[in-house]
């Protein structure tokens, strides 16, 4: 048997407060006054000072002191306390309670014990006359199974308090964790409602948790995004995938920064979303870098493009002095402007709606034909391209000529590629193929060049390119979704 003060450790864990009046063992107390044939029965539990009645049937009465307590006794044995006629007994005779109000003169009591064998009260039944037979058999065994049943409720509510607790603690180191962050850091339910924002997000916006009621964000995005934004959103809650997009938030001293958001959903075994969890991470520094570069490369691009357009004109004024050569200055005026369209292509200048996969290949590789169409043949299935996709593949391709005309086939006068597109159930693959060059070797190293193209490939068009170094000279095979352009 446990201490007293283990005891009643044990006892303050089954948080009495919520069990007071409780409607399941208010019904156990009568139940019990009927099966004994008492006027009273209660549920009580023995605290440091006083007697507490959880639950009762036929008395007022919440508490008694401790002192005064039957049940403090009845709770010790293995066995319910049975004492007919409390005048004859010598241990209650002289109890006020037997001697005043309210005048006991029949208990028994089945003994509460944890699981733990700490003895925590009783479950009595209590009559003003005395019953000098006791209980008959069956109804000390009833008392007995309706004393487990007060167990097993007093033990759910306990195991219920301890998964409350634990689920407190829990989302309290959650919320720790979340706010040590430094992005914002949210949740939603199924519908896209958020829940939870940790305190990044209050500093930043200057808010307050009444948006987890309003659920109106309108005020802190900026104009120009609340639209996309919102029909994003709303898409991805549909379809239930990660979701991620690019937008700004006003902050607190009103000044609307770059954000980058991502959610990523919390699906049950069904496949149903549960919930969203996600993070909104400020990028507007690296958002302004972006933007500078960009700028610097677009002013380097026109510069080049007027450079290709300076060098052409001053082949025209010189073909104009040079008639007898004048054919072969309009083919390298020719040669000048095919690598500013190509040029173009590359720095992101010229990809239009409406492109095709041959068109950017012949736009991109003119400079490196001749007339006759010997050096260059493109065949096969021709593919629409967005404006998005043309830029990495006029990279890929770009490489290729460069490389080419370096050590391959475009080094000499007689040697040619052809390029062979092919669609074959959503997957497309481009096969470039050169002959008639100097003969050529896998490189000892990978360059810079080949390093971005492989990057680009996987990463920007999520595709695979294969390269085979043969006798008649390099084979590239470019394979990815057709989607993918």
């Amino acid at each position: 048997m446990c201490g007293e003060e283990d005891r009643l450790r044990i006892l303050s864990t089954y948080g009495l407060d919520t069990l007071q009046d409780d409607p399941e063992l208010t019904e156990i107390t009568r139940f019990a006054a009927r099966l004994c044939g008492t006027p009273i029965s209660m549920v009580t539990l023995v605290e440091e000072e006083r007697q507490r009645f959880l639950a009762r049937s036929g008395t007022d009465e919440t508490e008694t002191p401790r002192p005064t307590s039957f049940c403090a006794h009845a709770m010790l044995g293995a066995q319910p306390l049975v004492v007919p006629d409390t005048r004859e007994d010598p241990t209650f005779r002289d109890n006020p309670l037997v001697t005043g109000d309210p005048h006991i003169r029949f208990y028994a009591g089945a003994p509460l014990i944890s699981h733990e064998g700490a003895p925590l009260g009783s479950l009595c039944v209590v009559d003003t006359e005395p019953h000098p037979d006791g209980l008959t058999e069956m109804q000390l065994d009833g008392l007995q199974v309706l004393a487990a049943s007060v167990m097993r409720r007093l033990r759910t509510q306990r195991e219920f308090r301890q998964r409350l607790e634990h689920a407190e603690r829990s989302r309290g180191q959650l919320e720790a964790l979340a706010n040590s962050i430094p992005d914002i850091a949210w949740s939603t339910d199924s519908e896209g409602r958020v829940e939870y924002f940790n305190d990044r997000w209050y500093d930043f916006t200057g808010g307050t948790t009444e948006i987890l009621d309003t659920q109106e964000y309108g005020e802190y995005f900026h104009p120009e995004d609340r639209s996309q934004w919102d029909q994003l959103w709303q898409e991805h809650l549909k379809s239930g995938d990660p979701y991620e997009a690019e937008f700004r938030i006003k902050r607190a001293d009103g000044e609307y920064r770059w954000m980058l958001g991502r959610g990523v959903p919390v699906k049950r075994a069904n496949g149903h979303v549960e919930k969203w969890f996600g993070t909104i991470t400020d990028i507007d520094d690296a958002h302004r870098r972006l933007d500078a570069r960009e700028m610097v490369t677009r002013e380097l691009s026109h510069r080049i493009k007027n450079i290709f357009a300076v060098v052409s004109g001053l082949m025209a004024i010189k073909g104009r002095d040079w008639p007898e050569s004048r054919q072969a200055f309009d083919d390298v005026s020719k040669t000048l402007d095919a690598l500013g369209r190509a040029h173009g292509y590359v720095t992101q200048d010229t990809a239009r709606k409406g492109e095709t996969l041959h068109g950017i290949l012949r736009a991109l590789l003119a400079p490196y034909g001749d007339v006759s169409g010997h050096r260059l043949k493109i065949t096969g299935q021709d593919v629409p391209v967005d404006a998005k996709s043309a830029t990495p593949l006029a990279l890929v391709y770009h490489e290729l000529a460069t490389n080419s005309a370096k050590y391959g086939a475009f080094s000499v006068a007689e040697g040619r590629v052809t390029i062979e597109t092919g669609l074959d159930e959503g997957k497309l693959t481009v096969e470039w193929t050169e002959s008639g060059g100097p003969p050529v070797s896998a490189p000892e190293g990978v360059g810079f060049g080949s390093r971005l193209v492989e990057m680009t490939v996987r990463n920007q068009l999520r595709g695979s390119l294969d390269r085979r170094f043969e006798e008649e000279g390099l084979v590239a095979r470019l394979e990815l979704e057709r989607d993918r352009l």
